[in-house]
């Protein structure tokens, strides 16, 4: 009688073997260490020959690798778990669809940065200009007012522009905003009356006209934007009463006729 090696792939070689008659039952051989190492490449199943039969390995694979897991269920448990495993299936990769929507939210946020940067580049002194109210006009309406004194060809001026602006229509509604034109000879009493020596030059107006102060030249748009918050507050002070940045010479303005008596600007 002999003892067979059995695998998934064929017969190895014979080994001597000394055949008990007691023994009918099957009996695992526990396999090398260098046996357990090639596991990953071949699983083995030792067994002897039934003596009444002769057969090896009778039992199915399902059963017999139920044995085998409780005769060393650290080796085997491991590598059925492997086997068991579905395949990794990699990352998942954004679909065209996807790719279209994404870059649909690009343009439109471009575009509205663009715009937006668009609108406080383009505001000009001429639109101010045109949505200031009349100095008469807002003298007598009963609202606090901000007179700002300026000129088409002062730099300061245009560089501030933005500024005014968005500071205008938050508080048109409760403040009035009113421009006048250094170069128009109409305004000689009011040049005179506020001391504008440089621009731009914003002067502070209460409800009923009385000077609360003024800010001139290139200072930080807080100093607007608080200074007339102050007035639509109807606080009796503003926080910068008097202020003054880099500005342009008012002796520099170039003084021409009216065109248009009515003329605010």
């Amino acid at each position: 009688m002999a003892k067979v090696a059995c695998t998934s792939i064929g017969l190895h070689r014979v080994k001597p073997f000394h055949f008990r008659p007691h023994q009918t039952t099957l009996h695992f051989v526990k396999p090398s260490t260098n046996q357990l190492n090639n596991l990953g490449k071949y699983q083995r199943l030792y067994c002897q020959a039934d003596p009444k039969t002769g057969d090896c390995c009778q039992q199915n694979s399902e059963s017999a690798v139920k044995e085998k897991s409780s005769i060393e269920p650290g080796v085997d448990t491991e590598i059925s778990k492997a086997e068991v495993s579905p395949p990794s299936t990699g990352p998942a990769y954004p679909t065209r669809d996807f790719n279209r929507r994404v870059a649909l939210v690009s343009v439109l946020a471009a575009v509205g940065l663009f715009s937006s940067q668009r609108l406080d580049v383009g505001v000009s002194l001429k639109d101010i200009t045109a949505a200031a109210l009349p100095y008469e006009e807002a003298l007598s309406n009963g609202k606090p007012t901000v007179v700002e004194f300026y000129a088409d060809w002062c730099e300061v001026c245009r560089e501030l522009a933005p500024d005014v602006y968005k500071v205008e229509q938050q508080y048109k509604d409760r403040v009035n905003f009113v421009m006048l034109n250094v170069d128009n000879t109409k305004w000689e009493q009011e040049l005179d009356e506020f001391g504008v020596e440089g621009i731009p030059h914003f002067a502070f107006l209460d409800k009923d006209g009385n000077e609360e102060g003024n800010v001139v030249g290139r200072l930080p748009k807080q100093y607007l934007l608080e200074n007339v918050d102050a007035l639509a507050q109807g606080k009796e002070s503003i926080p910068y009463s008097r202020a003054v940045g880099q500005y342009t010479s008012a002796e520099s303005r170039k003084v021409h006729q009216v065109s248009d008596p009515r003329s605010h600007g």
